[in-house]
């Protein structure tokens, strides 16, 4: 009795199988859509597996981990896009700052000759006893020391109003300076002071960039005038032999004007009057030279460069549209996921029920 049964129930359940296997249920359209979009997007590899065979756990276990994956891999972009906007703004921000603060570039030029300078002399009440032009450095003894000699330089004396007070007159006496820097051209100025009321006696003078400009300029005296508020003035003493080494600075500004400077290398030795003389009699000796045939330029450049800045801002908001892009695709392949499993789990509820 038994055994009849257990193959009435045998035979029951064959044709249910049967009849499963010739009549299959259809697929419906939107799981077959969300195939195909999972297999064009090819985002992230799917994990779990489409056949009948997994338990409902492993593909719940599975789905999990592509969620979690997925929030990672979210955080992760959107801290990219984050450190991509901060980039941004310190780029900019450094740009900024790079065009308020340009870079002095310094250059040199050589030179065979250089354009005569001027030297303003203001002696006061010393003498001019001789002035000439020597070569490689080569000065010969003096032989009449504190005794007028030859004047071989270009000179010219002007008087003018000091530039600051325009009330003082200074007398000026203009000494045209040194030229062949190759063969080491110096100009040697012998100055004499019979009396002084004053514990120390110098003599002023400035150097300007062209003499010859200053032969051609219709009104010397403004000449004068912008030159000494313009350069700087020194001093030589009396009793010393003054060795004067000048070097040119050229100096470009923001708005195209060209600016002249000199800079100059002092050396001083005693001299060793060995003549017969009062007390308050005083000689003065001065040597003007180029230092080296080099022509310093400085211009101030800006590091900055936009085209530079440009290709990185670029390269920066293309990371950050992609990144969102990703952030996107990221989302709705989590909601996809989401609907997937709801979907499984309402259909295997419905079959169990």
């Amino acid at each position: 009795m038994l055994r009849q049964e257990l193959a009435a129930s045998y035979q029951e359940l064959s044709e249910e199988v049967e009849h499963v296997a010739e009549h299959p249920e259809p697929v419906e359209e939107e799981e077959m859509d969300d195939d195909q979009e999972d297999t064009s997007s090819a985002i992230l590899p799917v994990l779990d597996s489409e056949s009948g065979t997994s338990s409902p756990s492993v593909r719940f276990s599975k789905t999990c981990l592509k969620n979690v994956f997925s929030v990672i891999l979210l955080f992760i972009y959107l801290l990219l896009m984050a450190v991509a906007v901060f980039l941004v703004y310190q780029t900019i921000t450094d740009f900024r700052e790079k065009l308020k603060h340009p870079v002095m570039s310094v250059s040199y030029k050589e030179v065979p000759l250089y354009d005569a300078p001027g030297i303003a002399l203001y002696p006061g009440k010393a003498q001019l006893l001789s002035c000439k032009h020597h070569y490689y450095d080569h000065i010969p003894p003096l032989i009449n020391p504190g005794q007028p000699g030859e004047i071989e330089c270009t000179t010219q004396r002007i008087n003018y109003t000091d530039p600051f007070t325009n009330q003082t007159m200074k007398h000026a006496l203009i000494v045209q300076g040194p030229r062949d820097v190759k063969k080491r051209e110096l100009v040697f100025l012998q100055f004499h002071l019979n009396e002084t009321n004053q514990d120390f006696s110098a003599i002023n003078y400035l150097l300007f960039s062209s003499f010859q400009e200053f032969l051609n300029s219709p009104d010397k005296t403004e000449f004068m005038k912008d030159c000494e508020s313009s350069y700087s003035s020194w001093k030589f003493s009396g009793g010393f032999r003054t060795w004067v080494k000048m070097s040119l600075v050229k100096t470009k500004e923001e708005d195209g004007r060209e600016t002249v400077e000199f800079k100059q290398e002092t050396s001083v030795v005693n001299y060793i009057d060995q003549r017969h003389k009062p007390a308050s009699d005083q000689l003065f000796f001065v040597v003007f030279e180029w230092k080296d045939p080099f022509i310093q330029k400085v211009q101030a450049i800006v590091t900055a460069n936009p085209w530079n800045m440009i290709a990185l801002l670029c390269g920066i908001f293309l990371a950050l549209f992609k990144a969102a892009d990703f952030a996107k695709l990221s989302v709705k392949w989590m909601i996809k996921i989401r609907k997937r499993h709801l979907k499984r789990r309402s259909q295997a509820m419905n079959h169990i029920s």
